[in-house]
């Protein structure tokens, strides 16, 4: 099926789809993939930002598809607590941009501080927050960067897709902009491309956390077929090379069969990355939704700023 069509087919309710031919990283028995063997090792990594051994790492490549690139959840669970924590809590405030924003709901408040609260308002806003952009600020309706419109990159977001980069042999990859998307259970993400970059020869980062997506990919034609895989909590997937430009999206979100954001909780108390009253918020979220951030780079090698 042509991209559109396969978007709606996995997209509806009723009648329900049938999932039997989504690709899915815990059974890959008979998909065509190839193992891809880390660039680096544990001892070259001197913060781990949540992230398990590299040894421990599962990585493929789908052979349909080159240059598209899945690392099944290389993170710790106490890992995972810490990004879901962090794009809740700091990346949904000034300096980056939200969706929110145009409409003056917050005034000199933060989305966080409202929306753990018991009142109406919290249960009218949480929802609201679709996305956050870091970095150079995506512009929605130009779909251009400009050197007018960017904030830093969180300094443990650069670290983390550096490592990724890393250890796929993308040693020159440098993190300028993220979008991170912030799903509920009835969400989608139409199908597009991602060519705003000056630079579409970079590879792009796809982070998942929270409830499972259905992520779609065709070619770089609307009517080219389609291939559906599960994303789970944890799973990144990297586009690079021809893959990098093929239309892409979520057309259903799914309830997550397990929570790996739950495990080893007791164990991990005394070394976490984050803070417990504020993970304990945090979880009553991701327990009905899903978080994606997506980084990428902006400019070329060697480019200063954008014209």
């Amino acid at each position: 099926m042509m991209f559109r069509d396969s978007f709606k087919y996995y997209k509806s309710r009723n009648p329900a789809p049938d999932l039997s031919n989504v690709i899915d990283l815990e059974n890959l028995d008979c998909i065509r993939v190839r193992n891809i063997k880390a660039h680096i090792t544990g001892e070259e990594i001197e913060d781990n930002f949540g992230l398990k051994s590299v040894e421990k790492w599962k990585i493929y490549e789908l052979l349909d598809i080159p240059g598209l690139i899945f690392i099944q959840n290389p993170f710790t669970p106490n890992g995972q607590r810490y990004w879901i924590t962090r794009c809740l809590k700091d990346y949904s405030k000034e300096p980056y941009k939200l969706n929110i924003d145009a409409h003056n709901i917050l005034n000199n408040e933060t989305w966080w501080d409202i929306c753990f609260q018991t009142s109406e308002r919290a249960k009218t806003l949480l929802p609201k927050l679709r996305w956050a952009t870091l970095g150079y600020h995506h512009n929605w309706d130009t779909k251009l960067y400009s050197e007018n419109s960017k904030s830093d990159m969180p300094t443990e977001l650069f670290g983390l897709t550096s490592i990724l980069a890393k250890a796929l042999g993308f040693s020159n990859f440098k993190a300028e902009a993220a979008i991170v998307n912030y799903y509920r259970m009835n969400s989608t993400l139409a199908g597009h491309t991602d060519h705003s970059e000056m630079n579409v020869t970079a590879p792009l980062f796809s982070i998942s956390f929270g409830q499972t997506a259905i992520f779609l990919i065709g070619g770089p034609r609307q009517e080219d077929p389609t291939n559906a895989m599960f994303l789970r909590s944890g799973d990144v997937v990297i586009m690079s090379n021809s893959s990098r430009l093929r239309y892409h999206g979520v057309p259903k979100i799914l309830p997550a069969s397990k929570t790996p954001w739950d495990d080893n909780r007791e164990e991990s108390k005394k070394n976490s990355m984050y803070n417990c009253d504020d993970w304990c918020k945090a979880r009553t979220y991701i327990a009905e939704a899903r978080i994606n951030m997506n980084v990428r780079q902006v400019l070329k090698p060697g480019q200063i700023v954008l014209y």
